[in-house]
């Protein structure tokens, strides 16, 4: 596949590999999980094999398994992974301004590659809008990295599930790791405000059902880093009317 790329795009495909490589131990735990649960679940083995390469979403995954197990309508199921996933909406947005340029068809496949760490570590480029040289390898570059670590590791989990004792404390180890991505991806008072806000609405919202404390989290988070901004950009604005200067300069 790298054959056919240009050098630009071979050298951003390997760049997105190289950074998304930290995250790959957390992400293989999630799907080994994730795996477990499905397979001691009321999923036969097709249906959670088919489940993991379909969903490709951990958390709406698990969040829908005690809900099927309960025989709970089917709407239900649906709009509780809908609620768990639409943070995926708000990637998508995101997203939107950087791959415009490209058929209906290939931001579908984007779509359903993409995942929380892929947007953060994309995000955290500062690629320009519109169509950038080895912009969308550098994406896939992390996208294969990560559905292949999580295909594998969801499959091993669904066939290995007896075999794995639930006291290895795999779930954990996955949050573990992954917090020095989310550290990292710290850079600005707005962020922190936001990383702040979601953590505490998460500890207060947790025992709401179908993991509604997920989605108020990131609703507050959004609202959150939005209010900071604005506030900084004023507080900048004030200092440079009263400096005398022109607001073009605090650029």
């Amino acid at each position: 596949m790298l054959a056919r790329l240009s050098d630009t795009d071979r050298r951003a495909f390997r760049e997105g590999l190289r950074d998304y490589a930290p995250t790959l131990m957390a992400i293989f735990s999630w799907g080994l999980v994730t795996g477990i649960a499905m397979s001691k679940s009321v999923l036969t083995l097709p249906q959670a094999l088919t489940m993991s390469l379909l969903c490709y979403a951990g958390s709406s995954q698990l969040a829908v398994l005690p809900l099927l197990a309960a025989k709970l309508p089917v709407w239900t199921v649906l709009a509780t992974a809908a609620m768990v996933n639409t943070r995926f909406v708000i990637f998508s947005a995101g997203l939107a301004p950087h791959f415009s340029y490209l058929s209906m068809w290939r931001r579908i496949v984007l779509g359903y590659f993409n995942g929380d760490v892929i947007y953060l570590l994309f995000v955290k480029k500062s690629f320009a809008t519109g169509y950038v040289p080895g912009k969308e390898a550098y994406f896939w570059g992390m996208a294969v990295a990560s559905w292949l670590s999580w295909q594998v590791s969801s499959i091993i989990g669904i066939l290995l599930a007896s075999l794995i004792p639930d006291n290895w404390g795999l779930g954990l180890a996955g949050t573990l790791a992954l917090l020095p991505v989310m550290v990292a991806a710290i850079a600005t008072r707005s962020t922190l405000v936001a990383v702040i806000v979601a953590a505490i609405v998460a500890l207060l919202a947790f025992e709401l059902p179908y993991r509604l404390a997920l989605l108020l989290a990131v609703l507050a988070a959004i609202a959150a880093g939005s209010v900071a901004d604005l506030v900084v950009e004023r507080a900048d604005l004030r200092r440079i009317r009263r400096a005398g200067g022109n607001p073009g300069d605090a650029r």
